[in-house]
């Protein structure tokens, strides 16, 4: 599932990090207008504009999915890598959650083995960390 970077000026492949974004999700129980976009997308899209404003890395991808499977839990997202622990966020609210998303995608590449300190998660996602699953062992 995890794409590697094969670039040419690394001499073993490096894995790239997946933060992957519901695109069907919706936090209010209320049905939403004909034609206004999911939260999810909302969410997706002001992740990829900021990217394109502020980041330029090769180390991670952004990639849309049509469901995480959490649907009662609002705006959801997972960040994942190969040999690395899978979080998952959830209630995550669309208009204010990007930046703080890719400050966490910051430390989990940074950190070798992927854990991350929950109090150094910034503080938006302290409270909507749902779980954080072992990487599968090879």
């Amino acid at each position: 599932m995890t794409s590697t970077n094969t670039s040419s000026t690394h001499p073993n492949p490096v894995p790239k990090h997946t933060l992957f974004v519901c695109k069907s999700c919706h936090r209010s129980s209320e049905e939403r207008p004909k034609n206004q976009p999911t939260d999810g997308t909302i969410l997706l899209d002001k992740l990829n504009s900021l990217c394109s404003e502020k980041l330029t890395s090769d180390e991670f991808e952004i990639k849309p999915v049509e469901c995480l499977w959490a649907c009662s839990q609002g705006c959801v997202v997972s960040v994942s890598s190969q040999d690395k622990p899978t979080y998952l966020f959830v209630n995550l609210p669309p208009e204010e959650s990007s930046t703080a998303l890719l400050e966490f995608l910051q430390l989990y590449i940074k950190s070798r083995k992927g854990t991350v300190a929950w109090k150094k998660f910034p503080e938006l996602l302290q409270s909507t960390i749902f779980a954080q699953i072992p990487p599968v062992s090879k």
